[in-house]
């Protein structure tokens, strides 16, 4: 366990969630992931109105999963979905002329 979590268990310990910045803290990831995977339905969220919580012991399993394999057809190398045939281009990527 890392200090991080460690501190992370402590704050959860006494209000029960933790937000998206401390679950970005703790996966080593920016926030904007965190809230991109909680819209995608991909990580477990409780959602509060127009505010995303996060329970620490549904990340970390949510984690087991992942390391597992279950799940992992969900993400490509990137941590982003893979490109469905037919699908535009995600915003930033390349795109290969027919040459």
């Amino acid at each position: 366990m890392t200090e991080t979590t460690r501190a992370i268990q402590d704050q959860d310990a006494g209000r029960g969630l933790v937000t998206a910045r401390e679950v970005a803290d703790l996966l080593g990831v920016p926030t904007s992931w965190v809230y991109e995977q909680s819209r995608l339905g991909r990580i477990p969220t409780v959602t509060l109105g127009r505010y995303r919580r996060y329970r620490l012991e549904a990340i970390e399993a949510w984690i087991e999963e992942l390391e597992a394999g279950e799940g992992a057809e969900h993400f490509g190398r990137n941590g982003r979905p893979p490109q469905r045939a037919g699908s535009p281009p995600r915003r930033g990527a390349r795109v290969r002329s027919g040459r």
